[in-house]
């Protein structure tokens, strides 16, 4: 593990220092692109890039935050078109301070064919991953400059990943991910799956998932300098589909999963629209819980409205408490009204959202999963609320309260007040 730990700091640190070179008088490809330089380095640290010669720093990596890791912290990155066009390296090593442990990813690939960006990926992967989510392989395309709800992830497994995968572009619409894994999972917390009366504390899957994002409403348009800018446009849909084996080596369970979303704006002016997403997912077989749903829960479990303050989620149900439910089956529906931004200056404009927030779920064979308590979604979730965004240096307030079927007997237990960050480059 040491080995590759340095193995991979000594080519991050490497490619680094050959993005420092300086470029000579006769560098006539820089001279030529240096009027886009600034808008490509805009466009890469939206994209979670810090752009250097050979290698784009991935900016994931740098500051995280957990209640299991404490502090996680370290180094990644993927090499760009001026180290190979037909080649890349894509990894990282990070390290907590709070579990003394260091995780790592050694990856790469090759691409077969320029035109739809296909591309073959192999990766070995030792971390950690939050026990009920469900992530969709094309979204690692896509970049959020602050993810919240990490801060109060508590419930772990670890992994040890073994993966190849195929990346191919049907269009601009229509992007695809094919992959092939084999984990050994082992969970942070006490927990056994029992299966026939066979007891698993730990477990190894083998999987197929393949992904699909479609954007058939993204359009391209030709801005006043001539270059090329992608818009986006609604609905989109998200597919997955994943099938894990059972086998006499790396697979200890069969289960089949299906997983959707789709994200649709209606917009009544330049500064006013509603977003709603709906997102659904379906587990059947013998599923360990560390592969079934939560329902994106932002709440951490203590006592008073000011020891739960804390940072709101972008997605995430703000009054529903960790570990609280989990589902094979569910499905969740968020609102979010973006009224009209308050123009106090010309620079200063809080905005108003208006939020509510569904979900509904459930559980066959419950008693499966020994060890730890939770509760499911039967009755169905609601809870609504609102966001004052941008009030200072992107930060704003949020307050969201919990009704309906799972309305708490303490008033206090079912409100939630927290931060609000926003920015984008």
């Amino acid at each position: 593990m040491h080995k590759a730990i340095c193995l991979i700091i000594i080519m991050l640190c490497t490619c680094a220092l050959y993005a420092q070179s300086p470029k000579t008088e006769n560098d006539s490809t820089a001279v030529k692109n240096d009027s886009l330089s600034k808008r490509e380095f805009i466009k890469q640290l939206g994209n979670g890039f810090f752009p250097t010669k050979f290698l784009d720093l991935d900016m994931r990596y740098l500051v995280k935050f957990n209640q299991y890791e404490g502090l996680r912290t370290g180094l990644g990155g993927v090499t760009n078109d001026a180290f190979s066009e037909t080649y890349r390296i894509n990894s990282y090593v990070v390290y907590g301070f709070k579990d003394h442990r260091f995780k790592y990813k050694i990856g790469g690939g090759f691409r077969v064919n320029e035109a739809t960006q296909t591309w073959v990926n192999l990766s070995y992967t030792d971390d950690l991953q939050e026990t009920g989510s469900s992530n969709f392989l094309t979204d690692k395309r896509f970049f959020s400059f602050f993810e919240p709800r990490l801060l109060n992830i508590d419930l772990f497994h670890k992994h040890i990943t073994k993966a190849v995968s195929v990346e191919h572009k049907f269009s601009n619409k229509l992007l695809s991910e094919l992959e092939f894994a084999t984990s050994k999972i082992e969970p942070t917390y006490s927990y056994i799956f029992n299966v026939d009366g066979t007891l698993y504390e730990t477990f190894d899957i083998t999987s197929a998932k393949i992904s699909l994002q479609w954007n058939p409403f993204n359009t391209e348009e030709v801005n006043d300098k001539g270059l090329s800018i992608e818009k986006e446009g609604y609905p989109k849909f998200t597919l997955q589909l994943s099938q894990s084996f059972k086998n006499n080596i790396t697979g200890d369970f069969n289960f089949f999963k299906t997983d959707f979303r789709t994200v649709h704006r209606f917009i009544f002016n330049e500064d006013t629209f509603t977003e709603a997403t709906l997102t659904t997912g379906l587990s059947t077989g013998k599923t360990p819980l560390t592969h079934l749903y939560h329902a994106y829960p932002n709440n951490i479990t203590k006592e008073t409205i000011l020891q739960r303050f804390s940072v709101a989620g972008i997605n995430s149900f703000e009054t529903m408490y960790f570990n609280e439910f989990f589902s094979d089956r569910f499905a969740t529906l968020q609102l979010k009204h973006f009224v009209k931004p308050f123009r106090i200056t010309e620079r200063y404009r809080p905005q108003l959202v208006l939020i509510s927030r569904l979900a509904i779920g459930n559980m066959h064979d419950i008693e499966r999963h020994e060890n730890i308590e939770f509760g499911t979604l039967s009755k169905g979730y609601s809870e609504a609320g609102f966001e004052i965004n941008r009030l200072l240096f992107g930060f704003g307030l949020s307050f969201a309260y919990r009704y309906g079927g799972y309305h708490l007997p303490n008033l206090e237990d079912n409100i939630a007040v927290k931060f609000t960050f926003n920015v984008s480059l």
